[in-house]
Parts: structure tokens; C-alpha cells; sequence
């Protein structure tokens, strides 16, 4: 059980009863002619429609099938996660299990992964959704790349493949299952897309609604924070107390100033109370960079994290040059 495979093909299931046992038929189809060795781990997320007794009548049927199942809905990101570190494939590819991602795509993936990259992510340019959902995931996913750094057209397709040694140094809480791409650029990873097809969903309705929008938003701030200062936050929280304290002295000039030229009492206008209380932010804030700092010492020393990555000599999985059919 512990030999190492060439794939591993990560599927979340959540109340899919209906869409799973197809889904996995059509994805041994595509897998299959492949000549990997490759694994299929559904990781049941907490259903309730039977899905988890769906999981294991499969598990028994495909000897490549393997079932995971959470003791509550946890969400798609610990499902992801739990289905990763179970797994034992050099390529990783994750998928959602409502049948509107295509198993035949696989294959168009792993090519593309050969060709160098790290990553590479489904862009279902024919979105088979409602019109409101897809233009607020056009401007969410120009956001993202924007303020990332990674353009992607499409992050919130799940159909996605990854080299293991990018994934592993990879850790994901909350929601951050579609900032997976952003964050494996933190660690070097070479990030590209792929066109794939979309069809309609055919039972069941989605499981994320409009208020998500608000969640991605903040797991947003939180991966450019990571992005951008989790090893330096004194940069952060530092440039925002001295900007604060540098406002709050000039405060304190107007009101000297104003006192020389004017013979204006100090306390007639706000100048000396806002000088006063910008000066304390900048200090709460230059104090919480320095704890900050402390922090991210102590995490990478006890735990011997690396502040750096090295790209691996030779490529996981398939052999440099060689396509596959599909």
C-alpha cells in the first residue's frame, strides 16, 4: 500500500449520489488506456443522500478506487486536503464529483504538465452555469490574478493537476481550495491553464450560493498577506506604523505652528488629539510587526521550515518528452 503510483485522481464527494458512480466509469475509461499506474480517492465529505455507501459499493467494484469518509461536512478544501495526503500518485489531479468536469481532459492536462510546468488548471471557457454566477466569477478570477500575480481565467475550476512535490508544501485551511495555483507560485511553481469542457449539471443543484462572494473576498486578503509578508510582516504592519506616526507628527507641527503664527490654543482644533492618537496606532501597529517577526521565528525554527524551496532535478511522474493519448 505504500508504493508509490504515477497519478492520483482526488475527488470531494458532498450528497452526489446520483452523478458518482458514472463519473467514476468514465474516469477509469479515460485512465485507463494511459498505461499509468494510478489511484481514485473519493473523499466522502459528510454526505447525507447515500453517497457514502455509493463511495464504498465503488471502492469494492475498482480495485483503483479507494474511499476516504469525514465524520462531518468539513467542507471541499479539507476534502481536497485529506484526499491529497492520503494519496500516493507523483501527479496529483483533483476534480469536482458533480459530473460537470470531464474525465477525458485528464489526458490534456498531463501533457501540458510535461511540457515543464508545476500546475497546470482547467479553464471551462464554455461555462455551462447561470449568467449572474459566471460574471461574477469573470470579475472575481480578474481580481485574483491581478492581485496575485498569477494569471488564471478560471480559478475556480477544480479539474487541476499538480506535481507531488509542489502540492505537498502546499497547506490549505478555511476556503482556500481555489487559491491552490496563487499558493503554489509562493513555493515556485511553474502555473499554466488549459481549456476544458464544461457540461451542465445533471442532478442535484450547487453547493456554493451568492454568499461566497464575502468569503472569497476575505480568503483573498489572507493569501496576499501570505503571498506578500508571511516571512517579513514587520514589513507590513512596520510601513503601516510608520506611515500612522509620521501623520501624527505632522499633526503635532500644524499645531505648533499654528501657535507660533497665530497665537491659536492647541486644544481649539482637533490637529493635537488626532497628532495623539495616530502616534499610538502607529506604535500598536510598528509593536505588532515586531510579534509578528517573533512569530515567524519561531514557526520556521521549531518546526524546521524551509524559507525556500528547490525545484527537484527530475521531473515526477511521466518522462520528459512523452505525450499521452487521450
Amino acid at each position: 500500500m505504500s508504493e508509490n503510483l504515477d497519478l492520483s485522481l482526488v475527488l470531494p464527494v458532498y450528497n452526489e449520489v446520483e452523478d458518482l458512480a458514472p463519473l467514476v466509469e468514465k474516469t477509469v475509461a479515460a485512465l485507463t488506456p494511459l498505461n499509468l499506474r494510478y489511484e481514485i480517492v473519493l473523499v466522502d465529505d459528510g454526505s447525507t443522500d447515500g453517497s457514502d455507501q455509493a463511495v464504498d459499493d465503488l471502492a469494492e467494484k475498482y480495485p483503483t478506487v479507494h474511499a476516504l469518509h469525514f465524520r462531518r461536512n468539513f467542507g471541499q478544501t479539507a476534502a481536497l486536503s485529506a484526499g491529497i495526503d492520503h494519496s500516493r500518485g507523483d501527479m496529483v489531479v483533483t476534480m469536482d464529483a458533480d459530473g460537470q468536469n470531464d474525465p477525458a481532459d485528464i489526458p490534456a492536462l498531463l501533457n501540458k504538465l510535461n511540457e515543464g510546468y508545476d500546475v497546470v488548471s482547467g479553464w471551462r471557457r464554455q461555462r455551462q452555469d447561470e449568467k449572474p454566477r459566471m460574471f461574477l466569477s469573470r470579475v472575481a478570477n480578474r481580481l485574483i490574478s491581478r492581485l496575485t500575480g498569477v494569471p488564471l481565467s478560471d480559478y475556480g475550476c477544480t479539474l487541476k493537476v499538480y506535481r507531488r512535490e509542489i502540492i505537498q508544501d502546499v497547506h490549505l485551511y478555511g476556503d482556500m481550495h481555489r487559491f491552490i495555483p496563487a499558493l503554489a507560485s509562493w513555493v515556485g511553481a511553474r502555473v499554466t491553464e488549459v481549456p476544458v469542457r464544461h457540461h451542465p449539471r445533471m442532478h442535484g443543484r450547487s453547493k456554493y450560493g451568492m454568499n461566497r462572494i464575502f468569503r472569497v473576498l476575505l480568503d483573498l486578503l489572507t493569501v496576499l498577506f501570505m503571498l506578500r509578508w508571511s516571512t517579513k510582516p514587520i514589513r507590513f504592519f512596520g510601513g503601516i506604523g510608520l506611515a500612522s506616526i509620521a501623520l501624527g507628527l505632522l499633526n503635532f507641527v500644524i499645531v505648533v505652528l499654528m501657535k507660533i503664527l497665530a497665537g491659536v490654543d492647541m486644544f481649539a482644533y482637533p490637529f493635537f488629539l488626532i497628532g495623539i492618537f495616530l502616534t499610538l496606532i502607529g506604535v500598536q501597529f510598528a509593536l505588532m510587526g515586531l510579534l509578528g517577526e517573533t512569530n515567524v521565528r519561531i514557526y520556521h525554527e521549531t518546526q524546521k521550515k524551509p524559507t525556500y524551496y528547490l525545484r527537484e532535478p527530475k521531473a515526477a511522474g511521466i518522462k520528459p518528452g512523452k505525450a499521452l493519448n487521450g
